[in-house]
Formats: C-alpha cells, structure tokens, sequence
C-alpha cells in the first residue's frame, strides 16, 4: 500500500496538470464507449443512411437538420447559414460551444457532403451501412450488428458511402463531448463548427460563405478534420495542401487526314511535334526544364526538414506495391516531393491505336497537362511560365481553333487552353497553438505524432486562408485503406474510437 501512494504522490508531483486533465478526459470518453458503443455506432449509422451529394438539396437538408440536432442535444447553439441569392446551395452548418474564461477559439472543419456513389459498383447498397468483420480485402466477411451487451472489435469496419471521407469526426465528437457532460470535464476552448455541404463539388460558394459570415468565423486556429493516417497507423497531423491547377495544348498539322505512305516523311506529325514540345519541358530525372517554373516555390525549412525526420520509411514499400524500380528525382523522398511544383501529363492523344490504327497523319495532337503547385506557386503565374517556354520552341499561341489564314501565316501553332486552379496553402510547423493540437493528440495517443508539412492533394483550403488569416492544420482520423471516393468505402471502428480520444485531448489542453 506504501509503494502504490507513493507512486501515485510522484506521478501528480511530476506530471502537470494540463496533462491530468487530460489524461482525465481520455479516460472519460474510454469509459463511456465501452458503456455506449453500441449507441455511438447505431447513431452514425443513422446518419450513413441518409445520402449526401451537395446537388441533391432534399437529402442535404436532411443531413443538416440531423447534425443541428445532435449537436444542440450536446450543448452548442447551431444555426444553418445560407446565400440569401442562392436556395439551391447547401448551407453551411455553424455552431459554437462557449467556454467561459477560455482565452483561445478553434474552429474546426467537417465537410458533410460526399462523392456521388453507383450502386452498380459496390458490393452494398452504398446508402445502407453494413457490418464486416474486418475489411474486405483481409477476407473480412459481413456480420451482424450486435447486440448492445455484446463486444465491439475495434477491427470491425462499417461499409457505407462517407463513411470515412468526412462523416466520420461527427460520431467522434459527438459522443467525446457527450462523455465529457456526463463527466462533468469542462472544456478548455471556445469551440466552433464550420460544417461545409458542398466541398466534394469543390466548394464553389465557400469563399462567399467566409466573408459574407467573416465575424462568426473568428479565432485562433482552424482544424480541419479530414482525411486519412499514415500508412503505418500511426497519429499524423498534416500542416498545408498543394494547389493545382492545368491546361490543354493542341498542336496543328495538315487541315485534313493525310496518307502517311503518301505524305509521309513530307507533312509535319502532330504526334511528333508534340511528344518533342513536351521532352522540352522536362526531362527523365523528373526535373522540370521550364524557365523560372520554381522560382516562387517556398523553400524548405530548418522545422521541415525535422517533420521529415520523423516520418517512417515507406518509400521501398510504396515502389516494390506499385511495381516501380525507380522514380523522379531518386534522392527525394516522397514526401519532400509535396514540397516543389510538379508537371504531369494526365493525357495524350492524336489519332487511333490498336485495332483502330489507321496509316494516316492525323490533323492534331493534344496534351492535357497537370500542374501541382507548392507554397508561394501562382496559379496564373505558372501558367504564364508553361506559355512562355511554349512560345520559346517557336509556336504561336492561340485560344480558339486556328483558321487558314493563321495556319499559311505560321511555322507552328498551339491552342492553350488554360484550367482555373488555386494555390498552395501550409501552416508553419513551429507555430505554436499548432504545436499544442500536436502535443494534445501525442497525450491521448501515447505515441510520437507524424508531422506531414503538406499533403500531396488538394483542397481549397486557401480560401480560409485568405479571407480569415488564421493558421490551419489537419488532423485525419480515418484509417488508410478507407477507399475514399471509391466503391465500397469503408471506417474501421478503431479510427472512430482513436477520434475519441484525440478530440477530448485537444478540447482540454492547456
């Protein structure tokens, strides 16, 4: 009985006291999901039943009024924000949680819209959760939901359209700030939600939402709840996004289809003119040959370099399950690749192949380029770049399709068709309500958190950025292998239970 006092005197000597209420807290959701988990589960399958795709404006609504529901029964005041111009938008979903005498405001990010889903493709009907013992691809085969006495595995996976991308923070906050009420564990921030309808239809009306409603939005830190963990399981917190942006190039041979026995070696190929436009633009180690093309890009800090340091080696493991014996730039690792502008061809096409090739010169060649772009890229800006490095291999911009007159006029013509885009956005890592999110989440874990600088995606997290000027980082609960915007998207009730503990954390850090 004297070694356990004294120990229990050391551990409260020498453990602050931010951390006990912490550790407080993660207790209490723990033991109030092994009380209720059967609850917690049955209630976000109610949710899952109810699709959500931004144009379908019945369901939608369905949606919000569900989530005001379940978080005014929690405690916060919720409003729906709507474009007075615009009924047919989704509206965004706004509450706050007044914390009396907290000095700090997070607001946190959950889009509760989703991709569209054909059921032809799923092995379920996607707007009907289904139980599995474990994932499909592992030979998790379906099972039945339990009964409430009976053991929940935390390996078990609910199959459903948004199961994971991004309904999936709502059970785990709903249920960690029911624990902490019933718990009598107060929160240590001014709370509030920013839940978006329309972000897998890109959030074309989130700007006009954020300065329209820019008073309400107010605070110190955005935290975006989002996407998956790493690979390896462990706990990640993700500090910025790449932008992106794109464009089409047509080149232009002969006005009609040529013989190629009859014009061949005469005519000019606009497969050829093409293949060697873009050779020009980069080369086989990857580097982008473009004049200026990384000129903007932000460079790479001292605390950089140190998240790199923390992340586990998964390079050889990605290459050997993708089949690749080599990549761009071999002494970049992956993911200080998210850091530099890219150039990509997403697409080529010029005549017929296969069984459809025919032995003639086509008339055009067309490129469909993609362009990710890093911390201090331009979209407009990099764009300009590509032009420019076009005009410098002799052709001649245009913007519509080229008429005779043009074509007897110049040696080589470019149609440029440009995509719109927006930039990157990253968050520095030694910013310090950000390192606070990242020692809350390492305290609830028990594990060293992987600081990711940037994803290699993209978001329009930008807009936030800018109209709000507020620091934002992201913090993903979703397991890997969740399938996100495919069929048979799925959660693994683990992640769900992990959202728990985190979330109590980081509403009670210090």
């Amino acid at each position: 009985m004297y070694k356990v006092t004294c120990l229990l005197i050391s551990f409260i000597i020498f453990t602050p006291l931010s951390s006990l209420a912490q550790n407080q807290a993660v207790q209490a959701v723990q033991d109030y999901r092994n009380e209720h988990a059967h609850r917690i589960l049955s209630d976000y399958m109610e949710l899952l039943r109810i699709p959500n795709v931004a144009s379908d404006i019945e369901n939608i609504k369905k949606n919000s009024d569900f989530l005001t529901a379940a978080f005014e029964k929690r405690g916060a005041s919720m409003e729906l924000l709507t474009l007075p111009d615009k009924p047919d938008v989704p509206p965004v979903i706004y509450g706050e949680i007044d914390t009396p005498g907290a000095e700090r405001t997070l607001i946190f990010y959950v889009h509760y819209d989703g991709q569209p889903a054909d059921p032809k493709n799923w092995t379920h009907n996607p707007w009907e959760p289904t139980l599995y013992s474990g994932s499909m691809e592992q030979d998790g085969k379906p099972i039945a939901f339990p009964e409430p006495s009976e053991y929940i595995n935390p390996e078990w996976r609910i199959y459903s359209r948004s199961a994971s991308d991004d309904k999936v923070p709502f059970p785990a906050i709903l249920a960690t700030l029911e624990a902490l009420n019933e718990s009598e564990i107060s929160l240590t921030s001014n709370i509030k939600f920013f839940f978006d309808g329309e972000e897998e239809a890109g959030s074309p009306n989130v700007r006009e939402y954020l300065e329209r409603y820019k008073d309400k939005f107010e605070g110190d830190l955005w935290v975006f709840l989002d996407g998956p963990k790493h690979q390896s399981g462990r706990p990640q917190v993700v500090f910025g996004v790449r932008g992106v942006t794109g464009m089409e190039i047509t080149v232009y041979g002969p006005s009609r289809p040529l013989h190629s026995g009859h014009y061949g070696g005469w005519s000019p190929v606009p497969g050829q003119m093409l293949a060697n436009l873009l050779a020009s633009m980069k080369n086989e180690t990857g580097e982008i040959l473009i004049e200026g093309f990384n000129d903007s890009t932000a460079p790479i800090t001292e605390a950089d370099r140190k998240a790199f340091a923390t992340l586990p080696d998964y390079d050889a493991q990605i290459q050997k399950e993708l089949g690749l014996s080599w990549t761009e730039f071999e002494n970049r690792s992956l993911i200080e690749s998210f850091m530099y502008p890219t150039l990509t061809i997403r697409g080529l096409s010029s005549g017929n192949t296969g069984e459809l090739a025919r032995n003639v010169i086509p008339t055009t060649a067309t490129a469909s380029l993609g362009i990710r772009l890093a911390k201090g890229n331009d979209p407009q800006d990099m764009q300009d770049k590509v032009e420019a490095h076009i005009q410098k291999q002799g052709y001649h911009i245009v913007r519509d399709t080229p008429g005779t007159e043009t074509r007897l006029k110049h040696r080589k013509i470019a149609k440029v068709t440009r995509g719109g885009g927006y930039p990157a956005m990253r968050t520095s890592i030694d910013n310090p309500m950000a390192q606070q999110i990242v020692e809350a989440i390492e305290q609830a874990a028990n594990e060293e958190v992987i600081l990711y600088p940037s994803y290699g995606g993209t978001l329009p997290i930008f807009h936030f950025e800018e109209v709000m000027q507020t620091p934002i980082v992201i913090v993903p609960i979703a397991n890997h292998d969740n399938n996100q915007h495919a069929p048979d998207e799925n959660i693994r009730i683990g992640n769900i239970w992990y959202g728990m503990d985190i979330y109590s954390s980081i509403f009670t850090m210090e």
